[in-house]
């Protein structure tokens, strides 16, 4: 069921800016406001991730009530892409009902997964987190090919209603475990003697505690993973907003830029699964260092696709920088459980993820206007650019330690047990 939300309010980020040409028409707005229209929606959709984490985890906000707000901000983000009399309601309408519509989606689908599937988080998480990329698909190709200046109000209306009423139903049948829930039918002691489980943890230890927000903060783990994902989803949201109208102005047909994003959105979010799993397997640090690199090098191949207008090294490119763009996203979700306990999982993600807020209005806002002043070459040298040095930096991430004296020595407990026992 949050697999099924999930794929709902990704056509919101993924297949927006296939409207771009009809919505720029029929409402007589400027390319720049699309652009912008989506950076405030990421904006929002980022920043209520925190609260809305505080306000699940204090039991004051249900799972089920979570879910019917995002199902009614979802409508209305449509229905004001269709009938906004100025672009103002747009940005208020879709950019901040619908982005907050879906960050209460969003934050509620993949922390439940977490709780649900604590023994195995990695692949469940990715996999959930999947349906917010390849969702869009089918509404790529729908505003690409059919929607026109005749027929967009009814269409975007329905199109709204349809996803509404996806996130509604699905949500209406959400329920948190009790804190701490481990699944009745798996022993742990015999789970650790699977050699698959014992790797996982050796490459992926759990957290040494149950950090609270403030103390994951004070640790400067949180921080730099705040910083990291800042970039990375920056880049994420750029290509987003950029490949359309780059592959249009590089003389590739409708449909071949249609097919370039959908196939970046499939990959994008069959990525997200499949890369939950191999972190399973050879650890979240070693593989978000190697996720890094490859979006950063691919933003240089997608550009260098386009100039010379070869078509399939476009739509490779573009699928290798769908598969880095999305996959960050589940390896930050399953690392701040990691490091930081999943009992504040909640709010510690939701601060990592409120980096998002700042790289929705960088990625898609501040990109349009490096590319207006600079050409599309320095936007994706940037991208690229920011990319690989992310890579670096991860090296840096590290699980917290406990202090010292915090720490148990063996020798100290082993001459109490001697004492109790005499």
């Amino acid at each position: 069921m949050p697999w099924i939300a999930m794929m709902a309010i990704s056509s919101s980020e993924y297949a927006f800016t296939s409207a771009e040409d009809t919505l720029v028409e029929a409402h007589g707005w400027g390319h720049g406001h699309i652009f912008w229209l989506l950076g405030v929606w990421v904006f929002f959709q980022a920043a209520v991730a925190f609260p809305a984490g505080r306000l699940r985890e204090s039991g004051k906000l249900s799972a089920k009530a979570a879910m019917m707000l995002g199902a009614g901000g979802a409508l209305l983000g449509y229905v004001s892409l269709a009938f906004a009399p100025n672009v103002f309601f747009a940005y208020l309408g879709f950019g901040f009902f619908g982005g907050t519509a879906a960050g209460f989606v969003y934050a509620t689908c993949v922390n439940m997964v977490g709780k649900w599937y604590p023994e195995r988080k990695g692949g469940k998480t990715g996999f959930v987190n999947g349906g917010f990329a390849y969702g869009s698909v089918p509404f790529i190709f729908l505003f690409t090919s059919y929607l026109s200046v005749s027929n967009y109000e009814g269409i975007l209306f329905a199109v709204g209603v349809f996803l509404a009423a996806l996130v509604a139903i699905s949500g209406f049948f959400f329920k948190d475990p009790p804190k701490n829930w481990w699944p009745a039918h798996v022993d742990p002691l015999v789970a650790s003697e699977d050699p698959r489980i014992r790797r996982a943890l050796l490459k992926n230890p759990p957290a040494v505690k149950q950090y609270t927000p403030m103390e994951a903060i004070k640790t400067g783990i949180l921080p730099l993973m705040w910083f990291v994902l800042l970039c990375t989803a920056g880049i994420n949201i750029f290509g987003i907003a950029m490949q359309v109208p780059f592959g249009k102005e590089m003389g590739f047909a409708g449909g071949i830029v249609a097919l370039a994003m959908s196939l970046k959105a499939i990959i994008n979010g069959t990525g997200r699964g499949v890369i939950g799993w191999i972190s399973d397997l050879y650890g979240r640090r070693n593989t978000l260092i190697i996720v890094c690199a490859v979006l950063g090098l691919s933003q240089y191949a997608v550009y260098l696709s386009g100039s010379i207008g070869s078509m399939p090294l476009f739509l490779l490119a573009s699928m290798v920088s769908g598969f880095g763009g999305g996959a960050i996203f589940p390896l930050f979700a399953a690392m701040t459980a990691d490091y930081f306990g999943e009992n504040n999982n909640a709010t510690n993600y939701g601060l990592v993820y409120s980096s998002k807020v700042i790289s929705g209005l960088v990625g898609a806002g501040m990109g349009s206007v490096v590319v207006d002043n600079w050409g599309y070459g320095t936007a994706f040298v940037i991208a690229g650019t920011v990319g690989v040095v992310c890579a670096f930096i991860t090296i840096l991430l590290k699980q917290p330690k406990l202090p010292a004296e915090q720490q148990r020595t063996p020798q100290k407990d082993e001459t109490q047990a001697a004492l109790v026992l005499d």
